[in-house]
């Protein structure tokens, strides 16, 4: 309870900064990864397990690496179209829908992904080794493929040359959605990691939560309609898996 709580003090907080002082609601991707570090860290003092350090380490490296990849990126920039779209869209009713579909929503929906390893922190020792060390190399490679990602994307649109072009190197030869896609694996990772510390099935759901979002509502989808509009997507969709990486 006290989970769900902080998530939504979390994401209300956010939902009057960006309301009334900086006008700016994309500022609330910066509390999706900050949100998380702080529930880790309060369910670490709640359950005073040493394993469960593990976990906070995890989740903290992921977290504010995130928050600051999203700072950074949106630093004195407008407000992310998503947002914008949601205002026209909207009206008059912004200020009472955003509350609700925006602040809140995503509130609830961390609390939701958190099942991954909440309920683990709570455990003394490990119960099945295989399962435990399987959740952390997956971590490791779910995160690889977000920073690796990131950076790659990022160097291609710092260069001017590219402005207008489709990143279809690195990475992104081997999926359209790199980061999505690592997103997805990490918390997986985490939930088995729960798992081998004999917990219930619940930190799958947790899993499954993030990997549909990203796959199937506020990630991967969004970006596919943004990506259509370059030159060179037809094909380079049909050589690239939109999620999945190829192997060959």
């Amino acid at each position: 309870m006290s989970t769900i709580i902080l998530a939504l003090s979390i994401y209300f907080l956010f939902w009057f900064i960006g309301l009334t002082l900086i006008k700016n609601a994309g500022y609330i991707d910066i509390a999706w990864g900050l949100g998380f570090v702080l529930i880790a860290w309060t369910a670490q003092f709640v359950y005073a397990q040493p394993i469960g350090w593990v976990f906070v380490a995890l989740v903290s490296v992921w977290g504010l690496r995130l928050a600051y990849h999203i700072g950074k990126r949106n630093l004195g920039k407008p407000e992310d179209f998503r947002y914008q779209n949601f205002r026209k869209e909207w009206g008059k009713n912004y200020f009472i829908r955003s509350i609700f579909q925006i602040y809140l929503l995503q509130g609830v929906l961390m609390f939701m992904v958190s099942l991954s390893f909440i309920e683990g922190m709570s455990k003394d020792h490990v119960h099945t080794p295989i399962l435990y060390g399987l959740g952390i190399l997956l971590f490791i490679i779910g995160f690889a493929f977000e920073v690796i990602g990131d950076a790659q994307l990022r160097a291609h649109t710092s260069n001017p040359a590219n402005r207008g072009v489709l990143i279809t190197t690195g990475l992104w030869s081997r999926t359209r959605h790199p980061n999505y896609f690592g997103e997805s694996v990490l918390w997986t990772g985490l939930a088995l990691m729960s798992l081998g510390l004999n917990t219930s099935f619940i930190p799958l759901l947790g899993a499954l939560t993030i990997s549909i979002l990203v796959r199937y509502v506020s990630g991967v989808p969004l970006l596919e309609v943004r990506m259509k509009k370059y030159k060179g997507f037809e094909e380079y969709a049909k050589e690239v898996p939109i999620f999945f990486p190829k192997i060959k």
